[in-house]
Order: structure tokens, then C-alpha cells, then sequence
């Protein structure tokens, strides 16, 4: 009997990312392209599913894996839709339901940050374990949980990207990013902010420049709050800021200070705790197939 083929897709600030195949980590097909509009997006994104069909046949579910805030409560009116976010066009987007009057298929919806924390957990750096965060830092930051083998919820998502975190406007006079709260931590320490503050994309900044001695810091008072809190299994950072070389050293010894050796947490704990991902680029998406096998 032939296995079951899913569908999943990680719809992020930046880059949406479909693709068919099966868990943990099998992509037979994937396209990725930019994140624009809702209306082009979710034009895409059909236009992919409709065009594997005579490839693969039908698929059997599909896991979304979306940037948020989103209703994750099926028993609300909004459920599925995108709530307030300052990607311009998005608020109020109700993303399954074109996807399933195209399709007619089951479809699951989380995070994106659950999905790539559910990636991991499959098939890469959290897998064997029961405890893990993901954390993104990108066009902003998010964290996704699993929490003894499942995916936690609460009456919606967590939003551990805004989390406040200490900011000294002498050391720092940035006043941060986030149309919503200033100075939390998405607003001190997503690419977006980091762009606004110097004046060019993170990726332009060179080794030496201080811009990532406060980004390790920032990100270290997040680290250590997540650990005290869930006492994590792992911590897998990711996102396009996470590709600086060095950053995660950085955040690393930032983490073991600020601890300092509470619950005999020292150096070598904080380097099996904090990691980056194995699945790269592809947790997201991964997770989302995995959502999508949980469908059926």
C-alpha cells in the first residue's frame, strides 16, 4: 500500500515555502517565493498544489506552519485568521478558508514557529527529546514550544518574540522596532530592528562591529528567561540573523554569565542547550507536513 503524500506550507514575514512529501523530513517537491500580498500569495501557493497533482496525485492533508498572531481556537469565529501584525494587508486575512475551498482536503494550522520547533523535533536537533524551543530570529522573532511530546497552546499562541527584556537607552538609545511595544525583544533585536538601528541589513555588518555584541545580548537575556522558565531540553535558534557566523558563541557565553551557574547551569549545559537547527531552512516546512499527517 502506497504511503500517504501531505502537503505543507510555511508562510512567513518573508518567504512562503510549499512543498509535498511525507514526515519526517521527506520533500519530494518545494518552491519557495516572496511573501507579498495576500491575494498573490495564496495565488501561488494554489498554483503549486494544483500543478503536482498529475505528479503525485492527491494529497491527503495539509499542514499550515503562518507567521502570526493567528486564531489558533477552532472554536472561534476568526479561527484561521491572521489578527493584528504590522505586515501591511495581512490583519484579518482568513488563511484556511481559500485553501480549502480549492482543495477540499483536511488542513491543520499553527505557527510558523511551531512549525519549525515540530520540524526539529521530528527529524533534526530536538528529536528524542520532550522539551524543546525554537526560536526565529529574522524579519522579527518568534518561539515556538513543545512541551512534553506536544505543541503548547494556551488560549492561543504563546508570544514569547515580545517578551520584554532589560534595555538601557544610554548603552542603547534605539527605542525599538515594534509598532506595538517599542523596546520588547522583537522590537530590540529582529533583523528589522537591527536594520533600523545601523542603517543597513544585518547580513552588511561586519564580524567586528558592535551591533553584535548587543544582538548576543539581547538575545541572551531571552535565552536565559526560556530557561528558567521551561527548563528546555534544547533551545535551537534559527533565522536569517542566526546565519551570522559566531552569534551563537556569542549568545552562548552571554547566557552562562547571566545565569551564572544556577542550578549547576554552567558552560558546558548552556552549549548542549543552546544549538542551532539541522533541518537549516526546511524546519518550517517540515513541520508543516508534519501538522498535515496529523490530519487524517
Amino acid at each position: 500500500m502506497n504511503q500517504p503524500i501531505f502537503g505543507g506550507i510555511e508562510i512567513g514575514g518573508s518567504e512562503t515555502v510549499c512543498a509535498i512529501g511525507s514526515p519526517p523530513a521527506n520533500i519530494l517537491k518545494e518552491i519557495i517565493f516572496p511573501t507579498s500580498s495576500p491575494s498573490e500569495t495564496f495565488t501561488n501557493i494554489l498554483q503549486f498544489f494544483k500543478s503536482q497533482q498529475s505528479v503525485y496525485g492527491r494529497i491527503s492533508a495539509l499542514g499550515i506552519a503562518s507567521f502570526g498572531p493567528i486564531d489558533l481556537n477552532p472554536q472561534s469565529q476568526t479561527y484561521g485568521y491572521i489578527l493584528s501584525t504590522p505586515k501591511s494587508g495581512w490583519s484579518g486575512f482568513d488563511v484556511i478558508t481559500p485553501l480549502q475551498k480549492a482543495l477540499d482536503i483536511p488542513i491543520i494550522l499553527d505557527t510558523d514557529v511551531n512549525g519549525a520547533a515540530l520540524g526539529e523535533w521530528l527529524a533534526g536537533a530536538g528529536k528524542g527529546l520532550h522539551t524543546i524551543l525554537y526560536i526565529t530570529v529574522g524579519t522579527g522573532i518568534g518561539v515556538g514550544a513543545i512541551l512534553s511530546g506536544k505543541i503548547f497552546h494556551g488560549s492561543n499562541h504563546p508570544e514569547m518574540g515580545h517578551i520584554r527584556v532589560p534595555h538601557d537607552p544610554i548603552n542603547d538609545p534605539f527605542i525599538g522596532a515594534c509598532p506595538f511595544h517599542g523596546d520588547c525583544l522583537e522590537g530590540l533585536a529582529s533583523g528589522h530592528a537591527m536594520e533600523l538601528r545601523w542603517l543597513t541589513k544585518p547580513e552588511n555588518i561586519p564580524d567586528n562591529h558592535p551591533a553584535w555584541t548587543l544582538e548576543a545580548q539581547y538575545l541572551a537575556y531571552a535565552t536565559t528567561n526560556l530557561i528558567l522558565s521551561f527548563s528546555p531540553q534544547r533551545i535551537i535558534l534559527g533565522g536569517g540573523v542566526m546565519r551570522h557566523a559566531g552569534l551563537l558563541n556569542r549568545i552562548r557565553r552571554e547566557t552562562t554569565k547571566l545565569i551564572n551557574d544556577y542550578g549547576a547551569i554552567g558552560e558546558r549545559e548552556i552549549s548542549r542547550i543552546l544549538v542551532e537547527p539541522m533541518l537549516g531552512d526546511r524546519a518550517g516546512v517540515c513541520g508543516a507536513i508534519g501538522l498535515a499527517a496529523q490530519a487524517i
